[in-house]
């Protein structure tokens, strides 16, 4: 596959009970590009979010769920997860805010 841009590593973020609650220790989680690695990860959030600094990345491939349809059995795209913890002195996420 061609370089990953930075601009199409990051899919969406993830909304979730859980992960709000995480952003109150600055830490971000978005669903990000299957063959992104973790630098390329820091990378993309630092430039899309101005005045942000990465301190770590942790990331998690999830399978394809196996669904059916009729006789007919087939498996749903992989994804890859990655949660962004912030530094300190970072400023906010503004994707997130009046959530």
């Amino acid at each position: 596959m061609a370089a990953i841009q930075y601009y199409d590593v990051i899919l969406k973020p993830v909304i979730t009970e859980k992960s709000m609650a995480g952003m109150s220790e600055k830490k971000y989680t978005f669903l990000v590009h299957p063959e992104a690695n973790k630098t390329q990860i820091k990378e993309a959030v630092e430039k899309m979010f101005e005045g942000t600094k990465v301190a770590k990345v942790n990331t998690m491939n999830q399978d394809g769920k196996t669904k059916r349809r009729g006789m007919v059995y087939g498996k749903t795209a992989k994804t890859k997860k990655a949660i962004v913890q912030l530094t300190e002195d970072s400023k906010e996420i503004e994707i997130f805010a009046g959530l």
